[in-house]
């Protein structure tokens, strides 16, 4: 019998690691009850000028009116202030909708003392409903008083939605004999699947760097980290994220992409975003069991990956492991309707773990039911598909399904 319990965080501590702060930027939080009473749901951003601003936003065609916006001040002028809110979405809302994003920027610009076009604004939430303007007018004048150095932790929590934990992640690195700090939070539990990219996230640096540098080293990292993950295959209308560059650790710019500073900076923007993003999945919407999938031997990238996202987002296999039970003809089947025809069903291995349980295309003869149920049992599962021997591979992490996702968006607009 399948004993039932609340899904928590999978292996994902309650409380934040040491988040550093990055010179030349400010964080300030407010609570303007968007949705709740009583909880903080306004966060900005402010950063020093000369700062450097790089973002990637989600490929929904219902892009939400805040992604609009943002898009069209990034490309007029450098950004001073970022503004988020929580509780509602602004998205299908339609001119409205824009015209309130428009309105929200310009309210925290006066308050502040930028132009409108200076501010980025950043939503998430409830889909179709209007932006409350009045409580977000309200709230503006004491969030622009509120700007501090050591604010990440506040404005983690303050960004959730159905996420049961803030999420962050601080390093500091040396790049020649200048020390250098990365911190960054995310949000994000639900309608997760990349498409650019998967939740809201927000990464600053005290690094100098030229912008179409920090646009490169952004796009590298998405691509091994939020654009590695998946809850549930949906992609939200909102999903962003955002790198910040002021340049106040460093006294010479990182301008050439062979160098061996921009090459050190990309490893650590990508060392923040994976962790950042797998706690997103660690995090899932009821999810009690964090699941590598890792695919090697294909015809292409593109084909492991194809066949990694079949496996990762089948509601069947995600029961299985929900329910701890080693049902590997899902994953064989999965892999099968994944639509990539260069591999051989003859030659296909599958393991969890260091368990092979699909040899040859069909079930190991080692396999027994016994080594299935005791890898998982376990809280964190790696998958390994190996479809031939070629060279190409990709990894990417999910969850399981188990009964509190769809009791959390069943019940979610309530």
């Amino acid at each position: 019998m399948l004993v039932y319990t609340a899904a928590m965080a999978v292996n994902l501590p309650l409380e934040l690691p040491e988040m550093h702060p990055v010179a030349g930027v400010c964080i300030a939080t407010a609570a303007a009850g968007i949705k709740y009473p009583n909880r903080t749901d306004l966060v900005a951003f402010e950063l020093a000028k000369g700062a450097q601003c790089a973002a990637v936003f989600t490929r929904n065609v219902f892009c939400a009116a805040p992604v609009s916006v943002a898009r069209e001040h990034l490309a007029e002028m450098p950004s001073r202030l970022l503004l988020i809110n929580s509780g509602n979405a602004n998205a299908g809302t339609g001119e409205q909708g824009y015209q309130d994003a428009l309105k929200s920027c310009a309210l925290l610009a006066e308050a502040a003392g930028y132009h409108a076009k200076e501010v980025l604004p950043f939503s998430t939430g409830v889909i179709g409903e209007a932006l409350p303007m009045d409580k977000l007018g309200a709230a503006l004048p004491e969030l622009a008083k509120a700007f501090k150095v050591d604010n990440w932790r506040a404005a983690a929590q303050a960004i959730m939605t159905t996420d049961t934990v803030p999420k962050g992640f601080s390093r500091q690195l040396m790049i020649g004999d200048e020390q250098i700090t990365i911190t960054g939070i995310a949000k994000g539990a639900g309608m997760i699947c990349p498409d650019m990219a998967t939740m809201l996230a927000y990464v600053a640096t005290d690094a100098k760097v030229a912008p179409e540098l920090l646009q490169r080293c952004l796009q590298q990292a998405a691509d091994r980290s939020f654009n590695c993950i998946t809850v549930d295959g949906d992609t939200s209308t909102n999903d962003a994220c955002v790198l910040m560059a002021t340049g106040k650790a460093m006294t010479s710019v990182i301008d050439d992409d062979q160098s061996e500073a921009y090459a050190q900076l990309c490893e650590a923007v990508t060392e923040v975003c994976v962790v950042l993003a797998q706690a997103v999945i660690r995090d899932g919407e009821g999810a009690t069991k964090f699941i590598t999938i890792d695919v090697e031997g294909g015809a292409s990238e593109a084909d492991c990956r194809q066949v990694a996202y079949t496996v990762a987002h089948s509601p069947l296999v995600k029961t299985a492991f929900f329910a701890s039970d080693p049902n590997w003809g899902r994953i064989l089947a999965a892999v099968g309707r994944a639509g990539v025809k260069t591999f051989e069903i003859e030659r296909v291995a599958i393991y969890l773990d260091d368990v092979c349980i699909v040899r040859n295309g069909a079930r190991a003869p080692e396999y027994t039911e016994a080594a299935g149920e005791r890898v998982m049992q376990q809280e964190e599962i790696t998958v390994r598909i190996v479809l031939g021997d070629a060279l190409h591979k990709a990894q990417l992490w999910s969850c399981d399904f188990s009964y509190d996702y769809v009791r959390i968006n069943a019940e979610y607009r309530s």
